[in-house]
């Protein structure tokens, strides 16, 4: 003991010779066990993350009432900058005192236990070391909004200010001053609010400068946790006197008996074993009494109200129905799975669609909870998770958690802490943003749809993808991995060739079913012999017809929302464009206005062309809203649903629109690529693509793959239940090798073919890509930077550099854009790459213009 006693005082003392955080971690535990004092002495310094892009830790001084008591993962308030506040995470603690600068001391300790496990610490550096971006950037990402308490700018009145004659305060100003003075602390949003004025600033400005007010700064709070009124009696549960005088009391009042009567029933008042928390709503309920009846009881000093915390989640009945029966080529499906996953740890599922891959995951999922693991299941759209919650809940009950953007603040946080606390297997459905919950004990990770876009973040950093994020996630828990589709994404299908996946296949729909027919309609002919109707085949009309009269369910796609994505004037060939983007306008005709799908601008729809001074404004192609019109016009009286981006804006429109259409309430959906995504509608016999030509004309490696991907995911919501369903693809140009492989659901064809294309010109799988954009206001300044920055790069990397190009929208948000792709060789080491271009871009930055550009890094783009 005496020598380990030793070793750890001398480890201490050369502590700053570990640059590792977590080796760092692992020699504060050993000091800490072997010397009394060590943990005090050791712990002097943290280093933190803060939710801001910089790419290193800030280290901070313990106070001295924190000494012993801080840890990795505790959340903090630390002061950055002049007078900024901010909420950090512990990395790491340690006793090296950084040099040439004053260290500044933790504010706050916000939590008694972490609220980060150390599993997600090591995940978000990995996040961020993979997709070159800052740590700050993962914590943003991950962390509820609810658990970053802000800084906020706040203006009080300086009380010993006292105005001069010869500088009077204006009428604004005194106004101002005035209201401050009574309500103390305001925001800038509050005092405009209570004042009524706008524009205040430069009013603030002044009375700041002369010491009329003072700027400070306070900390909100995001989370507010739900709580409940309830009720209890003023004296213990088992003192009968105390009850007998209470009874006196209320005697003279039959209501306020029955209330008391109906309180002592709902807390089991006499069973003190069995005593149970009362609502102020659950006991007017029973009691059947007003508010004004329990306000006299209170009066009265017979009861008492206090507040607790509650869940903001309905409870779930623990009662669950038995696990769905595998069909004999489901139940080889699992068996294969399960032995996949002895081998490998991750395994692709190709089953086509209406295969029943869900059951065989409800399984596998009943397995992990059984082994007293828990499991991740991922979507790639908040639409799946509500058609799948239903189903697992009534196997899992209240084992299932549902994590997703459309959850308020405050509910996101309340799953993270259940997490944190309750140790129980379960089971989280959700989206993409689930991965980074804080997982104690993953041991099975689901990717439903692995080939979808969605589990890509675009913007802002992270530009992570769930996917292959998910996988190396559940390496650091040695759990399994189960990707499924049945159009799996190339790269997938070509792991599991080549034996680094393991690969089941499930080729059969469930009860035999045949898969969709799909018929071809050329639009070029339906138009030249006057058959189309609006957007619509003849066949296509035809056979809706048909299915309504069945009383059975049709699905219309059209990738594009809106009315039509192009406005133009038939006479010049004017076309009104975004003032900030370099994209045309999208005409809504609910609203009449043209708005820009990129950054949100929008405008009216002028009556001239401003170009000529001519009415000849018409609109050009068509997305969901005017199918809807057109729908409308053609099905007159049959009930109808769009599902796009502009109809499931808020929280429950997703689930209103499915539970309709699942109801039957709505016999025709329109949508975007949301109905391509896994829906399961058992009496959808019609599937209509309407406009196959503009996924296969995307200036894109992956078009064809996508367009594959989306046509056949759209055609196999038909035909789910006991007959066939019938597919009608409108294309004007039929030829095209895809559109023979949808309708053949030839899903190796297309694979052997665009493989055969990648490996000739060098995409993925056989190479890595990072894409580089650079982005500047002056499109002048930004060609010179990124002609500038691709020779660099071409010094290093050689003809692995392609660009600098134009993307397809070359503008966004006033900001010009210029992108560089780098093709790396699947054997070279990414590590090396990401060093190498950290490098060139400090270098960079010797030249003050790079300053003022924003440069960033899409890894694996989609």
């Amino acid at each position: 003991m005496t020598q380990c006693r030793l070793i750890a005082v001398v480890i201490s003392r050369y502590l700053f010779l570990y640059k590792d955080l977590y080796l760092r971690q692992i020699i504060v535990t050993f000091v800490a066990r072997y010397t009394n004092d060590s943990l005090l002495y050791m712990t002097r310094f943290a280093d933190v993350i803060l939710p801001l892009p910089l790419y290193r830790y800030f280290t901070y001084r313990i106070p001295a009432d924190m000494q012993g008591r801080l840890r990795q993962g505790h959340r903090v308030v630390v002061s950055f900058g002049r007078s900024k506040f901010y909420t950090a995470i512990v990395v790491a603690l340690h006793d090296t005192e950084p040099q040439g600068y004053e260290v500044k001391e933790i504010a706050t300790l916000l939590d008694d236990e972490p609220i980060v496990l150390r599993p997600q610490l090591k995940f978000w550096e990995w996040i961020a070391e993979y997709y070159l971006c800052s740590v700050g950037d993962v914590y943003k990402a991950a962390l509820p909004s609810g658990l970053k308490l802000e800084s906020e700018t706040s203006l009080s009145v300086n009380s010993d200010y006292e105005e001069s004659a010869e500088e009077p305060l204006s009428e604004r100003e005194a106004v101002l001053m005035q209201v401050l003075s009574e309500q103390g602390r305001l925001t800038v949003h509050e005092l405009e609010k209570l004042t009524g004025l706008r524009n205040t600033l430069p009013v603030l400005r002044r009375l700041v400068e002369r010491e009329a007010i003072f700027v400070s700064e306070r900390i909100r709070a995001n989370y507010k946790p739900k709580t409940e009124v309830c009720i209890r009696l003023s004296f213990e549960p088992g003192n009968q006197e105390a009850l007998r005088n209470a009874f006196e009391l209320v005697k003279r009042s039959k209501q306020q008996e029955t209330l008391l009567l109906s309180y002592l029933e709902l807390s089991h008042f006499m069973q003190p074993g069995n005593y149970a928390e009362v609502s102020r709503t659950a006991l007017l309920e029973r009691a059947g009494v007003s508010a004004a009846v329990l306000a006299g009881v209170v009066n009265k000093g017979v009861m008492l109200t206090y507040k607790r915390e509650i869940s903001r989640f309905a409870k779930v009945m623990r009662h669950c129905a038995d696990l769905p029966t595998l069909s004999s080529e489901q139940s080889r499906a699992l068996n294969e799975i399960c032995s996949a996953m002895r081998d490998k740890s991750v395994t692709l599922l190709h089953g086509v669609t209406s295969s029943g891959k869900t059951e065989i995951y409800t399984h596998l999922i009943d397995n992990a909870l059984k082994q007293g693991r828990q499991v991740l299941y991922l979507v790639p759209e908040i639409a799946l998770t509500t058609q799948l919650t239903d189903r697992l809940q009534r196997v899992f009950g209240d084992k299932l958690l549902i994590y997703h953007s459309r959850f308020s603040d405050n509910e996101r946080v309340e799953i993270w802490q259940k997490l944190l606390t309750d140790r129980e297997p379960k089971v989280i459905l959700g989206v993409r943003s689930s991965i980074f919950l804080p997982f104690h004990n993953l041991g099975l990770v689901i990717v439903d749809e692995e080939h979808e876009t969605s589990y890509k973040q675009y913007d802002p950093a992270p530009r992570y993808h769930a996917r292959n994020a998910a996988i190396v996630l559940a390496q650091m828990y040695d759990a399994r991995v189960l990707l499924g589709s049945a159009t799996p994404a190339i790269e997938s299908y070509y792991n599991a060739q080549c034996g680094k996946y393991g690969l089941v296949e499930l080729l059969t729909r469930y009860s035999n079913n045949p898969l969709p027919e799909v018929r071809t309609i050329d639009m070029r002919e339906q138009r030249r012999k006057k058959l189309a109707r609006g957007n619509f085949s003849e066949p296509l009309v035809q056979e809706v017809h048909k299915a309504l009269e069945r009383e059975e369910q049709i699905i219309l796609f059209q990738n594009r929302r809106g009315f039509a994505p192009m406005v133009e004037c038939r006479e010049c060939a004017w076309i009104p464009k975004c003032t900030q983007c370099d994209v045309s306008l999208t005409y809504h005709k609910r609203d009449n206005r043209l708005v820009c799908h990129y950054c949100g601008y929008s405008c009216e729809v002028p009556r001239m062309c401003p170009a000529c001074l001519q009415p000849t404004i018409e609109v050009r192609g068509f997305g969901t809203e005017r199918i809807e019109e057109d729908v409308e016009s053609i099905f007159p009286d049959t009930p109808l649903a769009r599902m796009d981006l502009d109809t499931t804006r808020s929280r429950n429109a997703y689930q209103e629109i499915i539970d309709n259409f699942a109801e039957g309430k709505s016999k025709i959906l329109i949508g975007t690529q949301m109905v391509t995504k896994g829906l399961d509608f058992d009496r959808v016999s019609v599937v209509g693509i309407l406009s196959a030509d503009t996924m296969l004309s995307f200036p894109d490696f992956r078009a064809h793959e996508r367009a594959f991907q989306m046509m056949a995911q759209v055609a196999g919501r038909s035909g789910r239940g006991k007959s066939r369903g019938i597919v009608f693809l409108q294309t004007s140009q039929p030829e095209t090798p895809v559109i023979s492989q949808v309708i053949r659901h030839d899903y190796v064809g297309m694979y052997n073919e665009q493989l055969s294309q990648r490996e000739a010109f060098g995409y993925p799988p056989f190479t890595r890509l990072i894409y580089i954009y650079l982005k500047h206001r002056d499109e002048a300044v930004l060609d010179t930077l990124s002609q500038q920055y691709a020779t660099i790069l071409r010094k290093v990397f050689g003809e692995r550099v392609l660009g600098p190009d134009n993307p397809p929208v070359a503008r966004i948000q006033s900001l010009y854009i210029r992108k560089i792709m780098l093709k790396v060789e699947v054997s070279a080491s990414m590590a090396q790459v990401k060093d190498l271009l950290r490098q060139i871009y400090e270098r960079s930055l010797a030249d003050d213009r790079f300053k003022a550009l924003t440069l960033y890094y899409d890894v694996d783009p989609m």
